[in-house]
């Protein structure tokens, strides 16, 4: 069976179910919970893109992939709060959840938000991909995490930045004591952009050296674009401490049979999820 375990993230088979979880943030498993599902057996989309609810089927079967991956890490599915993720730089703080005795998920209150951020325990924040970056940030001095969504457009808008800004406004974090981990997603070898994508990231970045993020393709007019790499950039132009952006290196094309991947499923494609959770 592969294993996708590296110097930064450990394969965790368990109860039927595989996830990886972040070494560094496993350093405070008494203080923290959290994985990143694997294996596209398990979907945890609960609406349709468009966001239409899905057959009750199909919304059975993302529930019990939450339970699952929950009753794995000893944490209750009924505490999860999921943002509904439309590419947008918002970020909500959560001090509770709304559904008293059911998931906080396709509600309205969380419409156009693609990052939670809470310092509150027994709240799970929850976010999907398929091919997106997904992050997960823990400062342990202030005891505060976040759970963000970064597909490209995300990434444009600095929302990995964003949610560090936040949290020093509203949590007083230092941003050298956070902790961000980069989960699973497309890297630069599967994400070919078009001229005009490619355009809006050497104007947003124009500061940067797009030498290391973007690279013209030989045979076609094509770019390559690593958006993992502006975004470790960016955080530790912010603050962070370049050993604390610790990156999963995993490509979801790549590794498309244990990871949801868009690009790879097309149509009906599934998504996984990460979750973190204050203990």
């Amino acid at each position: 069976m592969k294993d996708l375990s590296n110097k930064n993230i450990v394969h965790v088979i368990k109860d039927g179910i595989q996830y990886l979880q972040f070494k560094k943030l496993m350093e405070y498993k008494d203080v923290i919970s959290h994985a990143y599902s694997l294996d596209t057996s398990m979907n945890f989309r609960t609406a349709k893109a468009n966001k239409e609810s899905l057959p009750q089927e199909e919304f059975n079967k993302s529930i019990e992939s939450y339970k699952k991956i929950c009753n794995s890490l000893e944490i209750n599915y009924q505490n999860i709060v999921k943002t509904n993720q439309e590419h947008t730089d918002n970020v909500q703080i959560i001090n509770e959840k709304i559904n008293k005795e059911f998931m906080d998920i396709n509600l309205e209150e969380y419409k156009a938000t693609d990052g939670l951020i809470t310092n509150k325990q027994n709240l799970i924040l929850s976010t999907t991909n398929a091919d997106c970056i997904l992050m997960l940030f823990f400062d342990p001095v202030t005891k505060t995490i976040a759970n963000i969504h970064s597909g490209w457009r995300g990434t444009l808008q600095r929302i990995s930045v964003k949610t560090v800004e936040k949290m020093q406004k509203e949590y007083n974090c230092n941003p050298e004591d956070i902790i961000c981990c980069i989960c699973p997603s497309i890297r630069k070898c599967h994400f070919e952009v078009d001229k005009d994508v490619k355009e809006m990231f050497e104007k947003e970045f124009q500061d940067l050296d797009k030498g290391n993020f973007i690279e013209k393709q030989i045979s076609k007019e094509k770019w390559n674009i690593d958006t993992v790499q502006i975004n470790k950039i960016i955080l530790e132009q912010k603050g962070l401490k370049i050993e604390n952006i610790i990156d999963s290196g995993i490509c979801s094309v790549c590794d498309s049979d244990l990871i949801h991947s868009y690009r790879v499923e097309k149509q009906g494609y599934g998504l996984s999820t990460a979750i973190i959770s204050l203990k």
